[in-house]
């Protein structure tokens, strides 16, 4: 750790959480240095959905790298890239009866951010997009531009050092307007009637937006979920308007709520969708933005980037589509989920003072906490304890869990038991049978 003290850079963040040197990982768990185990229930921020070093994928990834397959190709056509694509349409988009073109975008989430909101801004000829309270899209200018700043501002430790004067890494004011996502304003207000009426105010001189910009599950800003129905309402609303509606499906996409795309029990077809995270399958870095086809008006090399052509990430994502043949993991993806949110709400009964409320798709659960002192002493006693959980929230008082999809069931009653006792001692009121001590 001195190493990373002297030579490493002040921002990082997770190895000051989870203070260990990590040396290897294997399906549900990270072992340390030391030989320690960890029961991961932080899956690389939402990147690996099939667990660590999947056997399946892994088999793939070496033996492509064995045979000199191509790593690095831009843009240029690979075999592993027809195979990806191919099989993304098989398997994916044809089933759902989806006519998406692909563009593979930088590796990260927030390169498809980005290239969907230039995209829509160069097709609707407009600038503005909506986008929701408590959002977060990536850290580029972009992005940030359509991420609530409140967030960002709430989430800086009150002892942190002043950063001075920070406009020059500020997004561009007035291309972006914030909005209330779904149930933010509380019972009795309509929050897409709210959007509807601004729109209409002539008097207010309100420009229609080219797109507006929703996660269907706020993950970074407290595991909020939109409705269905607001999904639908919010996709009329699009339509009405002329604005392009981009899903932003990097963190619970790729199953993650239970179906491949977190969107398709609404019933609503996203103009353009981002995709990164758990699409390699690998934790390896990928992005696509799927574009609907009579959106596709990029003139050759107008969005661009050196790494669009992770072809190693290419071959474990296409590998990765294996799961989703049929709808078993989907299945078992909610039955999981519905197991981890009852278990939360028992603790959330069992512990009122301290514990407020559980909410969630799947297996992104969040267990929000009465203070961010509370959820910090619960992720820090889970750790002690072998488990790793991050928390999430405008002030980071959300405990957020997001074990593999494919965790097993004793995994699974493991990391909750885990997470009781990491309550009780964070309370105070260690139970009779709490174990202690960490995993191994």
């Amino acid at each position: 750790m001195d190493v990373i003290e002297r030579l490493e850079s002040n921002v990082r963040r997770y190895c000051r959480m989870f203070p260990v040197t990590f040396a290897t990982a294997e399906g549900c768990h990270l072992f340390d240095d030391s030989g320690n185990r960890y029961l991961d229930f932080f899956s690389g921020a939402g990147a690996l959905n099939y667990g660590h070093n999947n056997p399946h994928l892994r088999s793939k990834l070496i033996e492509y790298i064995q045979g000199a397959g191509v790593v690095h190709g831009l843009d240029m056509t690979t075999t592993a890239k027809i195979r990806l694509l191919e099989r993304f349409e098989s398997v994916i988009l044809k089933p759902r009866g989806l006519d998406y073109k692909v563009q593979f975008t930088g590796p990260t989430g927030t390169d498809a951010v980005e290239s969907a909101l230039r995209l829509a801004r160069k097709v609707t000829n407009r600038n503005k997009v909506l986008s929701f309270t408590n959002a977060f899209h990536g850290m580029t200018l972009g992005s940030r531009t359509v991420s609530d700043n409140a967030l960002e501002r709430l989430r800086t430790p009150s002892d942190a050092p002043s950063r001075g004067d920070s406009s020059s890494c500020s997004p561009a004011e007035g291309s972006a307007v914030t909005m209330p996502f779904d149930g933010h304003v509380g019972e009795g207000v309509d929050g897409i009637d709210c959007i509807d009426r601004w729109l209409t105010d002539k008097g207010g001189d309100v420009d229609a937006p080219a797109a507006t910009i929703i996660e269907t599950v706020q993950a970074e800003g407290g595991v909020h979920v939109a409705s269905y129905e607001w999904l639908r309402r919010l996709e009329a609303l699009c339509r009405k308007y002329g604005m392009l509606l981009i899903v932003d499906d990097v963190q619970v996409g790729c199953g993650r709520t239970g179906p491949f795309f977190s969107f398709e029990p609404a019933g609503i077809y996203p103009d353009l969708v981002c995709l990164s995270k758990s699409l390699s399958g690998y934790g390896l870095p990928l992005a696509f933005t799927l574009i609907r086809r009579e959106l596709d008006q990029w003139w050759p090399g107008e969005h661009s980037g050196t790494f669009r052509g992770n072809n190693v990430a290419f071959v474990t994502a296409a590998a990765a589509l294996d799961y989703w043949q049929d709808d078993g993991l989907c299945r078992e993806v909610q039955r999981k989920g519905r197991v981890l949110g009852s278990a939360l709400e028992s603790l959330v009964r069992r512990f009122p003072n301290v514990l407020v409320s559980v909410r969630g798709q799947g297996l992104i659960q969040g267990l929000e906490c009465a203070s961010t002192s509370m959820a910090d002493r619960i992720r820090t006693a889970a750790f002690e304890r072998g488990l790793i959980v991050e928390t999430a929230g405008p002030g980071n008082e959300v405990l957020k869990l997001l074990p593999p999809l494919v965790i097993e069931n004793a995994e699974l009653t493991d990391g909750l038991k885990i997470i009781e006792e990491a309550v009780a001692e964070a309370t105070g009121n260690r139970g009779a049978n709490e174990q202690g001590g960490q995993g191994s």
